[in-house]
């Protein structure tokens, strides 16, 4: 969930999204800067029977979820009818925990003050794409490779209203990175990319 607003705090301007810091004890992927996400619940799927118009009840048990993820993690609440997909990543072969996951952009509600939870979440912040990258090269924060890539991407969109236009025009396609070396020296190749494995 790549929750979007114009630079407001800090004298900052232009586009900033919401970051959460995985707690330090999580399973998985601990002190990693993220979106809000998680799991489809049985409840969300309950709840997509009447999707609404254009939308497969699957699709909308995902806005679901991501709605309410958002509030469980961040604290700031919105409607799944304001979520547009944006992409959709699968884990590569290799990794022993797969996830077929959907990522969606939204705008926040004004005056939105995120919140972590606690217990998921340790830290959250609005930042700008361009702020994260360099804070996560220069080792100030952790992030996964999809994230870096969705940074890398909405670091060249100029403000939240092109996010959103950009959004509607999309066609989204699984993509799956595929992970070329071995353990001690590897690459991960995205489709399009000149060595990408057929």
């Amino acid at each position: 969930m790549i929750l979007i607003r114009e630079g407001g705090r800090h004298n900052e301007v232009g586009l900033e999204l919401l970051m959460l810091q995985r707690g330090m004890a999580a399973g998985f992927m601990p002190g990693v800067w993220v979106f809000a996400g998680g799991v489809v619940d049985p409840e969300d799927i309950a709840g997509a029977s009447d999707p609404p118009r254009g939308l497969e009840p699957d699709e909308w048990a995902h806005r679901i979820a991501g709605a309410r993820e958002l509030g469980e993690e961040g604290g700031i609440e919105i409607a799944p009818t304001e979520l547009r997909a944006w992409s959709r990543w699968i884990t590569p072969e290799p990794v022993p925990a797969r996830f077929d996951t959907r990522f969606y952009v939204a705008l926040a509600p004004p005056h939105s003050t995120p919140e972590a939870d606690g217990v998921e979440m340790d830290q959250a912040r609005w930042i700008g794409p361009g702020a994260a990258l360099e804070a996560a090269a220069a080792g100030e924060m952790e992030i996964s490779f999809p994230t870096i890539h969705h940074l890398e991407e909405l670091r060249q969109i100029s403000d939240a209203a092109a996010v959103l236009a950009a959004a509607a025009a999309r066609i989204v396609e699984p993509i799956l990175p595929r992970v070329v070396g071995d353990r001690d020296s590897f690459e991960v190749l995205l489709p399009g990319d000149l060595r990408y494995p057929d």
